[in-house]
């Protein structure tokens, strides 16, 4: 075996352990080592990827942060709108809207069709996060793409700043992951992060912020890498956009598959069956 094999092989298993241990801290909130061997570990695998560069990958844990400056944001047209959520601000708000759905159902569907006369409906519910809509762009397992919201129809590239997100995986885990996967989600600041945040700028002289969903939204749009990675912002992902070989029956099924392949969801969705149930 030659030596850049041999190296390789390192390199590939490096990574491996890396990632797992990523998800295990930012995703499950289960740390499987202490931080100083995951340092150790992070070292060695620079330290390779430095001495073969050929080796080097885009999905790499030691290319989450550049620490480089960005160059102006551009533009994202969005194949399918990301649209802004319906409200309910009153119990028969939510009552209508169960009844339009088994009645829009029990139209499109003939009478003992599966889900005709009187449709069966399931509900996901989780809480709604206040962050930043966002789009992630995977091709064959591999994040190519983070974009804003924007104003629905188009957003912003922001992918060397998504990147810096410790818990969005650069590379699908397991198996049998779509050709094209657009995900979609909140980015958010943790009230610890953002309470840490604050007092850093106080003790520096800097700017504070009124609420973490300014802190994050700004976060993502900072052009530095390094200093977006000091925000530790967070997402959740609930929802699909444009997607090739991924059909999933519901949305538990999408949330249980967006698991399997290291995606964070919400550790609070919960299944339900009916509208009081929601409620």
């Amino acid at each position: 075996m030659t030596d850049t094999q041999a190296a390789a092989e390192r390199i590939a298993q490096l990574r491996t352990e890396l990632d797992t241990h990523n998800y295990r801290y930012y995703v499950l909130d289960e740390p499987s080592i202490p931080d100083a061997e995951y340092d150790r570990l992070f070292r060695e695998l620079q330290a390779l990827e430095t001495e073969y560069p050929q080796l080097l990958t885009p999905d790499s844990p030691t290319q989450r942060v550049s620490g480089t400056p960005a160059s102006a944001f551009g533009e994202v047209r969005h194949e399918i709108p990301m649209l802004s959520l319906g409200n309910a601000f009153e119990e028969q708000d939510l009552l209508d809207f169960d009844r339009r759905v088994r009645e829009g159902l029990a139209d499109l569907l003939p009478g003992g069709d599966l889900l005709g006369g009187g449709a069966e409906v399931e509900y996901s519910c989780e809480p709604k996060l206040d962050g930043l809509a966002v789009s992630l762009l995977y091709e064959r397992g591999q994040l190519v793409r983070g974009a804003t919201r924007g104003d629905g129809s188009s957003g912003e590239d922001i992918t060397s700043n998504v990147r810096t997100i410790r818990n969005v995986p650069l590379k699908l885990h397991g198996e049998g992951w779509p050709e094209i996967l657009e995900v979609r989600g909140e980015v958010f600041m943790s009230k610890a992060g953002f309470e840490a945040l604050n007092a850093k700028a106080v003790e520096t002289g800097g700017k504070t912020f009124a609420n973490p969903r300014n802190a994050a939204a700004g976060g993502l749009r900072m052009k530095n890498t390094e200093e977006v990675k000091k925000r530790r912002l967070r997402m959740i992902a609930h929802g699909l956009g444009a997607r090739e070989g991924f059909a999933p029956g519901s949305q538990w099924d999408a949330y249980q598959a967006l698991e399997a392949w290291g995606l964070p969801v919400s550790p609070y969705t919960k299944r339900v069956e009916t509208s009081a149930e929601v409620l």
